[in-house]
């Protein structure tokens, strides 16, 4: 085999000569991508890619169904698809993902890696587009605007069901915490002051059941994604596609994807409208907040051991303090708090970037997808992590709730229907001034009888529906 010597080699473009890193599959137009956006150092995300090559894949095969694409070119670029999606060459795609409009540059990498490839495949040398033109045979029938929206689609199809699987596996640790802790009783809290006594599993229950509504919700939002605006070309009309060339490229998505895809009824709409991709990321936000709002009662709930609630003992996981030996900090918590905010963050994100269409096309299209990608991968490592190390080892402080619940002042709601308003007040009064749970004054002053104190301040009777009677 002939030993590379040269560094680069010559590209042309309709801008002129470019000089290319001779070993890279990607082209002249990636290169001044890289030279024109050194912003971020964040490049597309692995099921972006995949996506992305996944659109191609299918339309060269069906161009070369239609007698459009030459079969060895097609063959060669199907085959180079293949590679990539396979996890081959993701390190050719070196865009920035803050870049040109709309993703051409994106689009012109994912052409050229396709086309360098096609081309070594045939036995021709990298760079030499007589052979397979990134233009001219990769992306026949195809534009940016209809390629990058199908692509997001995709992506985001691609990637919802593994954050589901650890969306629904942190439901259902949850739901066995809230069973193993359906006897713990104690003093419920509204205002951040004592209430009505609830279960410690009740509250665990209904962590659970808001989640599984969260996924529900976001898997609602799938629903529009699933209509796909391939091959509306450059505006929606659908100029130089061939009139069979959409619905072919749908069905063999559909089947590589094995989901129900169709084609969108109006390709116009599909390419100016960002709406399914807000609804989506909006829905990320939902879970986002009720993740914020769940990892702070934990946080407060395991606070102490000795100064603070310390119902919930959470799960030791690392030292907490670099000064203070023993502490011990709800790290899993917070680090569920810190992942929310930054989708909170990419959603307002996303909002920005879907009012900013103009006409035919959205142009903010790649810091669309970059978030909404973002988004999906930090819950889905972060609810793995929270469910594994911040969750499953979670015990309750029975003892701790136990004497919450004796002194709550909730209990005077209870004993408010038996002794009346004014003396299930001076009750909790007392109990305050002296110190004791409402049990210890109610029983010495004689207001009810051993008897009637069991029956009334039941667990049972105290955490369902029901009037409360001697």
């Amino acid at each position: 085999m002939k030993k590379e010597t040269r560094a680069f080699r010559q590209e042309k473009d309709s801008l002129g000569t470019v000089r290319v890193p001779v070993f890279a599959y990607y082209g002249a137009q990636t290169v001044r991508a890289v030279n024109n956006f050194p912003v971020s150092g964040q490049k597309a995300h692995p099921d972006f890619i995949w996506a992305s090559v996944a659109v191609k894949k299918a339309a060269a095969t069906v161009n070369m169904e239609l007698g459009l694409l030459n079969k060895n070119r097609g063959e060669a670029i199907i085959q180079a698809a293949k590679e990539i999606m396979a996890g081959d060459y993701n390190d050719q795609f070196v865009v920035d993902v803050y870049q040109a409009g709309a993703g051409t540059s994106h689009h012109m990498n994912v052409n050229e890696v396709l086309a360098n490839r096609a081309i070594e495949i045939l036995g021709g040398e990298r760079g030499d587009y007589t052979v397979v033109h990134p233009n001219d045979h990769v992306n026949f029938g195809q534009s940016t605007n209809d390629v990058f929206p199908t692509a997001m689609r995709i992506a985001i199809l691609r990637h919802w069901p593994v954050l589901n699987e650890v969306l629904i596996h942190l439901v259902r640790e949850l739901r066995k915490k809230g069973d193993e802790f359906k006897e713990v009783i104690k003093s419920g809290r509204t205002h951040l002051q004592d209430a009505v006594p609830i279960t410690l599993g009740q509250e665990f229950m209904a962590y659970a059941d808001t989640l599984s509504l969260a996924a529900t919700q976001i898997e609602s939002a799938t629903t529009d994604l699933k209509r796909l605006g391939i091959g509306g070309s450059a505006a929606g009309t659908g100029l130089n596609v061939h009139p069979d060339y959409r619905q072919k490229v749908v069905e063999l998505l559909k089947k590589m994807m094995q989901m129900d895809l169709e084609s969108s009824p109006n390709l116009f709409e599909a390419m100016q409208s960002m709406r399914p991709f807000a609804a989506f990321s909006g829905s990320l936000r939902e879970l986002a907040l009720e993740l914020i709002r769940i990892a702070n009662d934990f946080r407060l709930l395991g606070s102490g051991p000795n100064t603070g609630l310390y119902e919930l003992i959470l799960p030791p996981v690392q030292p907490g303090s670099s000064i203070m030996p023993g502490k011990v900090n709800p790290v899993m918590a917070e680090m569920l708090n810190m992942v929310a905010f930054q989708v909170v963050g990419n959603d307002t994100t996303v909002a920005m970037a879907a009012q900013a269409g103009q006409l035919e096309l959205n142009v903010m299209m790649p810091v669309i997808i970059h978030n909404i990608l973002q988004s999906m991968t930090i819950l889905t490592n972060a609810l793995k992590a929270f469910t594994e190390r911040g969750v499953t080892g979670i015990k309750a402080n029975k003892k701790t709730c136990l004497a919450y619940f004796g002194k709550s002042l909730g209990l005077a709601t209870v004993l408010n229907v038996i002794v009346g308003y004014e003396k299930a007040a001076k009750i909790m009064q007392t109990a305050q001034e002296q110190d004791k749970t409402v049990l210890q004054v109610v029983k010495e002053n004689g207001s009810l009888s051993d008897r009637e104190i069991e029956q009334v301040f039941s667990a049972e009777k105290l955490t369902k529906p029901g009037v409360p009677s001697k």
